[in-house]
């Protein structure tokens, strides 16, 4: 019915709003697809902004075209398979239409591979067991991620240009460390630090703080103690004083640069960035998540 969509031809788009609304495989298959496209969509803009912008041929109608030939692109990818999430979007759709699953084989992203950095967003593997609370970061649900995503989208974007890193690390990053937002740092008196990364505040600082129980790990140990930690005036100060921090330090010059999750994540915890030795595996996992995923393709609708 729709093997081929022109992300340019408004009556493809019309007849797949109205196919959406029909319980069919063949609907059904068109719909998911269409979510992969977007969200691949996404994605490449996050790249393209992590890019210089100041050549001579940079003006406002290369940007224009640029955004239609990945609208394009995107939709052919999701066409020949993409990242794997149309296939598992089909597959939670035709579960709640109550018809039976597709009988296509998994796909496995490599078509996406050969164009994109392998940190972005590859095919999902089957989540590993990881402990409670990390599991609870990973597998938060869909809604709180997408409610995290879209309050955090603009700042991460801006700090993570500054990096030269995509954004979704660093919403992956402040999603580990806050539990998607709900053990944010607050005040004595319930405000909010705006904190999204855990910063301490050191001996340099000079702005307001906040003491709080944390988990620290001394030769693998792990001990609670009281730390002193930045508190800011809003998310947008937060993003900016951590991409300061990681642009600054010589500790986390490794980072800056990265478009692999595990090499970035791998960078942090090189430099000092959290005592838990598995810190990066467990930032790898949230960035690579479903749940980040998820909260991403929600919140671009």
């Amino acid at each position: 019915m729709m093997d081929q969509i022109n992300t340019l031809d408004v009556n493809a788009l019309i007849a797949l709003k109205r196919a959406a609304h029909e319980n069919t495989p063949e609907s059904i298959k068109a719909t998911a697809k269409q979510f992969e496209a977007l969200f691949l969509q996404m994605v490449l803009k996050s790249m393209r902004e992590t890019v210089p912008k100041d050549g001579m041929l940079d003006s406002e109608s290369t940007k224009f075209y640029e955004g239609l030939g990945d609208q394009q692109l995107a939709a052919v990818l999701a066409q020949r398979g993409g990242v794997g999430l149309a296939a598992s979007i089909e597959r939670q759709l035709l579960q709640q239409a109550g018809l039976p699953p597709a009988d296509a084989k998994p796909v496995t992203g490599s078509s996406l591979k050969s164009l994109l950095p392998s940190g972005v967003m590859p095919a999902a593997p089957a989540t590993p067991q990881v402990s409670p609370k990390v599991s609870a970061a990973i597998n938060a649900p869909a809604s709180d991620a997408q409610r995290f995503v879209e309050n955090l989208w603009p700042q991460a974007t801006e700090a993570a240009r500054t990096l030269n890193v995509p954004a979704h690390f660093l919403v992956g990053q402040a999603a580990l460390e806050t539990g998607w937002g709900k053990s944010e740092l607050r005040t004595a008196d319930g405000r909010p630090t705006y904190n999204l990364f855990n910063i301490k505040a050191g001996k340099g600082w000079t702005g307001a703080t906040v003491d709080s129980a944390t988990t620290e790990y001394e030769n693998g140990v792990a001990q609670t103690r009281v730390e002193r930690f930045r508190a800011y005036g809003s998310y947008a100060e937060a993003f900016q004083d951590y991409a300061r921090l990681v642009q600054q330090s010589p500790r986390y010059a490794a980072a800056q640069g990265q478009g692999d999750a595990a090499a970035f994540a791998k960078a942090l915890q090189a430099g000092g960035y959290a005592t838990d030795p598995a810190y990066a595996d467990k930032l790898t996992k949230v960035i690579n998540g479903n749940t980040l995923r998820q909260g991403l393709v929600a919140s671009a609708r």
